[in-house]
């Protein structure tokens, strides 16, 4: 059953005046920004610190501890970036998060900047979010007429301006120095680390890259504290995680859960189960970029040990479920094509092992796969995996690696068959009834 809990992220969503300031500033909005102007910066980051608050868009790292590594004496400005790029496939809970409240995202964005001694914060949105990036212009002109950015927020000495920036559809953007990169006029193309934007990000200044979810989890640790943070969730992973799930169940969508929920309790009790009561091939726990699991892992909790452990990770919780009558070749070969079509090109193992492996996919789930296209596949996601500058070409070797892992009985079928097995099975069922 699913632990009771109080909804953190998603306890106004019934209540569709949050959106708006005056109805934001009701429920309790921009106390964390008060109380966080009364604290030094070094307790703001501590506070964040003892929460165990992990950096929700994929990693998991500590954000007090990324706040911790900005240095404040090097005589430049600082900055903190707001990653809302927002373009794992299968994910879209960051997007539901800005259109019900986007108030709150703007106050942990103060409140991350009053941590680093920043003055100018920037927003990096998903160039598709026409409608999310409307709503947000409309929050960040309401909070500078109220005071909340500007000169002087809340009534402090302390000024803040926030410049919302529009990306162009490139996946590679969400990668945080591709990013940077694109906000600065260039190419979006991964970054050589070190040095990392703690210490050299914008403009060659100390800056905090955080994601959307990650500083909406903010103001409630000021004003509630680290402690009540961590009464949910797990003790390395501690607080709720937002879970997209999609494709074959009874209701997709975005649910907030406490982090450490098993993977069935989603399935089932939110989701609805396995859309017309079919049974469960295989899922990703984090977006395409993430290992697939099976069946097998029902029972494996949604947090960053519990995953890492079954062979996984949980990157953005954008969980895509399988069924029985899906194609594992066919899914691996949508999701290698467009991480192959969003390559920037930089990398020689991501782009060439993502063409090559589009190729062998192609050939394999058409009927023209060869007995040594699978030893081929193996030692390509193997030779693939860690070799480039960001985690693109990861994202390929996961699906190759994983599917073949998992399920080699049917690329195994794909090649002796010279077909999709469920197709053939299904034109011999047609031909039985027939």
């Amino acid at each position: 059953m699913t632990a009771t809990f109080e909804p953190r992220l998603t306890r106004h969503w019934n209540e569709p005046e949050a959106i708006g300031i005056d109805g934001y500033v009701r429920r309790g909005g921009y106390e964390g920004l008060r109380a966080a102007l009364g604290m030094a910066p070094e307790a703001i980051t501590e506070g964040v610190k003892e929460s165990g608050l992990r950096g929700r868009g994929g990693a998991g790292f500590p954000t007090g501890m990324k706040w911790g590594f900005v240095p404040r004496d090097t005589g430049k400005p600082t900055y903190v970036v707001v990653n809302y790029d927002e373009s794992e496939p299968g994910t879209c809970n960051n997007r539901e998060l800005v259109e019900r409240e986007p108030h709150r995202l703007l106050e942990g964005t103060a409140v991350a900047a009053l941590a680093i001694g920043c003055t100018t914060a920037f927003i990096y949105i998903r160039g598709e979010y026409l409608w999310q990036s409307i709503v947000l212009e409309t929050a960040i002109r309401e909070a500078y007429d109220r005071g909340f950015l500007g000169r002087g927020i809340a009534g402090s000495d302390v000024d803040l301006d926030v410049v919302l920036h529009r990306g162009a559809g490139a996946y590679i953007c969400g990668e945080e120095t591709a990013l940077l990169n694109s906000l600065e006029g260039l190419r979006g193309q991964p970054r050589l680390r070190p040095p990392f934007p703690a210490v050299e990000g914008l403009y060659a200044s100390p800056t905090v890259i955080n994601n959307v979810e990650t500083l909406m989890n903010v103001p409630d640790i000021l004003t509630r504290g680290a402690g009540w943070f961590r009464e949910v969730g797990t003790e390395k992973s501690p607080g709720t995680k937002m879970v997209t799930i999609s494709g074959k169940v009874e209701r997709p969508g975005n649910y907030e859960v406490p982090l450490g929920t098993p993977f069935r309790v989603v399935l089932e009790e939110l989701a609805g189960g396995v859309l017309g009561g079919l049974t469960l091939k295989a899922w990703t726990p984090g977006g395409s970029s993430t290992p697939m699991l099976t069946a097998e892992h029902l029972d494996v909790g949604l947090d960053y040990e519990s995953l890492a452990a079954a062979g996984s990770m949980l990157g953005t919780a954008a969980i895509m479920v399988m069924d029985e009558t899906d194609c594992v070749v066919d899914a691996a070969l949508r999701m290698v094509r467009f991480y192959a079509v969003e390559s920037c090109g930089k990398c020689t193992p991501c782009r060439e092992g993502g063409w090559w492996a589009t190729r062998v996919l192609d050939r394999i789930e058409h009927g023209y796969g060869r007995e040594d296209d699978l030893p081929v596949m193996l030692d390509l996601g193997k030779n693939v995996l860690f070799r480039a500058f960001c985690a693109l070409a990861d994202g390929t070797a996961s699906v190759i690696n994983s599917s073949l892992k998992h399920f080699m009985d049917e690329y195994e079928a794909h090649v002796r068959l010279g077909a999709c097995p469920l197709k053939v099975d299904h034109r011999a069922s047609v031909e039985v009834a027939s």
